[in-house]
């Protein structure tokens, strides 16, 4: 099922998304309104609502969650890391622990929403990454567990402004400012998430192509890792790291992020106001 939170005259609410559309596209495309919200159980309405790109002042997508943190890791694909020269073993060829970084819930924007480029940045890069959105509160989960604690899965946008985080040594206002954390389109809960296309092109041109079976560390081991440390509540977001080719943007671009089986998620780069 694909689940999407929208806007309809306003008012916020989550749909079951009917039917099939170009990658991208929203024509044709129908909404059963939920009944409450998708975490739990829950039931559809039987109320529709079509998603038509010329009625967007009426009825629109939002991010598909609020998430109260995104839980972000870094250098979790080989080549990724290795393009940014980074390593990720020690010494002595051993893996290092996942670096784990968070973006705070103001970064989040929506499917169609501007990106406005940072005013203390100049070399703000596109990071295409799957994401993990979790379906019930869960601390110190068992790698057996891990499927049980998950909704499902959208594309996301690491946007990273590089030559701050290059500058200050630490990643908190280079990943985590406002607008750098583009989610979308929805939720996709049935998916096996161990080997998709993750692809972004900018303009319509690719930049980035990668698979999630060239993970360094899977979705289990990430969820085993964070829930020792931290409680995760329904809707937080686990960002699951980015395959090589990530690169800049500048106003003007429209940057779109396709994870196979999900769909696009696309974003027009605008000049901070």
């Amino acid at each position: 099922m694909r689940i999407a939170r929208f806007s309809i005259d306003g008012n916020v609410a989550f749909g079951a998304v009917e039917g099939d559309a170009a990658p991208g596209a929203e024509g044709g495309l129908v909404l059963d309104i939920i009944k409450g919200i998708p975490y739990g159980d829950f039931e559809l309405s039987g109320t529709k609502v079509p998603l038509d790109p010329s009625s967007r002042d009426r009825v629109r997508l939002l991010p598909p969650v609020l998430p109260s943190k995104i839980v972000a890791i870094g250098r979790n694909y080989a080549e990724h890391a290795a393009e940014l020269g980074n390593a990720i073993v020690d010494d002595q060829g051993r893996l290092d622990a996942p670096i784990t970084f968070f973006k705070p819930s103001t970064s989040v924007i929506g499917p169609g929403d501007p990106i406005a480029y940072p005013s203390f940045s100049q070399d703000v890069h596109h990071e295409a990454e799957l994401a993990v959105v979790i379906g019930r509160m869960c601390r110190e989960v068992p790698r057996e567990r891990v499927k049980d604690v998950i909704l499902g899965y959208t594309c996301a946008n690491d946007l990273t402004a590089r030559d701050v985080q290059q500058r200050e040594k630490q990643w908190a206002r280079a990943k985590g400012f406002d607008g750098a954390c583009p989610l979308g389109p929805w939720i996709e809960t049935d998916l096996d998430p161990s080997d998709l296309a993750v692809q972004c092109t900018v303009n319509g041109e690719q930049r980035q192509l990668g698979r999630t079976s060239d993970m360094v560390r899977s979705i289990e081991d990430l969820i085993v890792h964070i829930t020792e440390a931290m409680t995760l509540l329904p809707g937080d977001v686990i960002l699951t790291g980015t395959p090589a080719g990530v690169g800049p943007l500048n106003v003007g671009d429209e940057v779109a992020v396709t994870i196979e089986g999900i769909g696009t998620l696309t974003n027009k780069v605008i000049k901070r106001g």
